[in-house]
C-alpha cells in the first residue's frame, strides 16, 4: 500500500529556490566592511598624491611665490621661461645621464657582490651585516664622509695618492668641473649598491638547487652557468631592483647639498637641486613648480619602459 507524498513535501519539491537579491542586508555588511578597511589608503593616497599634484598644478600656470600662492592668472609663460633657460635644460640632461649611469653601475656592482655574498657560505651573515652599513648611513653623513675622503688638505684619497708621489694639493675632484659629479656619483653608488645585491641575493637563496645541480652534472660552470641558468631564474628581480634604483638616483639632493651645493659652477646642479633653488632661494614657488613637472615627465619617459621589461620578465619566470 503506497502511502500519498504530504503535502509539505511536494510543496517543497516544487517551490523555486529563492535567492537573496543583490544589495540585502546579508552582502552589504562585508562590503562596508571592505570599504572600512580601504578607506585610511585612499584617504592617505589623496592627501600625499593627489592635492600635492594639483597644487604643483595650479602653481605652474600662476604667479606664485613662497608666501603668496596662486596671485595671478600666468598660463604657458611660466613654462617657456623655464624652456629657454639653457642651464634648466641642462640640468635634466644632466640628471639623465647621472641617474642612468650611477644605476647602471649599482646594478653591476650588487649582482656581482650578490653572487659573491651567495657563493661564500661561511662568511656570508658576516658580509650581510656589513652591508646594512651603507644603507642604515643617513645620506647627509654620506656626504659629509665623502666630502672629508675628497678633501686635499689630509682626505683619503690625497694620502693615498700622495703615497704613491702624486702632488696632493692638485687632488681636488669636488673642485673640478670635470670630476665633480662623477665624485658625487661614486658616493651615490657606494650607498645604495647593497641595497641591489640584498635583493639580487634574495633572490639567488630563492633558486631551484636542484636546478642548479642538474646544469652543474652537465657541465655548466662559471659564467655559462650564470648566463644560461642564473640570470633567467633572477631577471625578473634584477629589473625590478635597477628600477628601484633608477627612481632613487633621480631624486638625489641630500649628497650634492652636502657635497657640492650644486658647483662648482653649474656641474653638479641637478633637476631636484634645482627645483630647491627655485623655491627656496628665489622663492619662485611657480617655477620651482613647472620644473617639477617637467622631471616627472623625464622621469616617466625613462622608468616606464624598465617597469614593464621587469613586468614581463618576471611574468615569464613564473
Amino acid at each position: 500500500m503506497r502511502r500519498r507524498p504530504s503535502g509539505k513535501s511536494s510543496l517543497a519539491e516544487a517551490a523555486p529556490a529563492v535567492r537573496p537579491r543583490r544589495g540585502s542586508g546579508v552582502s552589504r555588511g562585508p562590503a562596508w566592511a571592505h570599504r572600512l578597511f580601504v578607506a585610511p589608503s585612499v584617504l592617505a593616497l589623496v592627501v600625499l598624491g593627489v592635492y600635492p599634484l594639483l597644487f604643483i598644478v595650479a602653481a605652474a600656470f600662476t604667479e606664485s611665490s613662497l608666501g603668496r600662492p596662486f596671485q595671478e592668472w600666468a598660463g604657458t609663460e611660466t613654462f617657456e621661461k623655464v624652456l629657454g633657460d639653457a642651464d634648466a635644460v641642462a640640468s635634466l640632461g644632466r640628471t639623465v645621464v647621472y641617474a642612468l649611469g650611477v644605476s647602471v653601475a649599482s646594478l653591476v656592482l650588487g649582482v656581482v657582490a650578490a653572487l659573491a655574498l651567495h657563493g661564500a657560505v661561511r662568511s656570508g651573515s658576516l658580509v650581510r651585516t656589513l652591508l646594512l652599513l651603507p644603507l642604515i648611513t643617513p645620506p647627509v653623513i654620506v656626504g659629509t664622509l665623502w666630502k672629508l675622503i675628497y678633501n686635499p688638505g689630509g682626505g683619503l684619497l690625497a694620502t693615498v695618492l700622495g703615497f704613491f708621489g702624486a702632488p696632493t694639493n692638485a687632488i681636488a675632484p669636488l673642485s673640478s668641473t670635470t670630476w665633480a659629479l662623477p665624485g658625487i656619483a661614486l658616493a651615490d653608488v657606494w650607498e645604495w649598491t647593497p641595497l641591489i645585491a640584498l635583493l639580487v641575493f634574495t633572490a639567488l637563496i630563492a633558486q631551484d638547487p636542484q636546478t642548479v645541480e642538474a646544469a652543474r652534472l652537465d657541465g655548466a660552470h662559471g659564467f655559462r652557468l650564470f648566463r644560461h641558468i642564473t640570470l633567467p631564474a633572477i631577471a625578473g628581480v634584477v629589473a625590478a631592483a635597477f628600477f628601484i634604483r633608477l627612481v632613487l638616483a633621480f631624486k638625489v639632493f641630500d649628497l650634492i647639498f652636502m657635497m657640492t651645493s650644486g658647483g662648482p659652477g653649474q656641474a653638479t646642479t641637478t633637476t631636484s637641486y634645482l627645483i630647491y633653488q627655485a623655491a627656496l632661494r628665489e622663492f619662485d614657488l611657480g617655477k620651482a613648480a613647472v620644473i617639477t613637472l617637467l622631471l616627472a615627465v623625464v622621469v616617466t619617459v625613462v622608468t616606464v619602459p624598465v617597469a614593464l621589461i621587469a613586468r614581463r620578465l618576471q611574468a615569464n619566470h613564473e
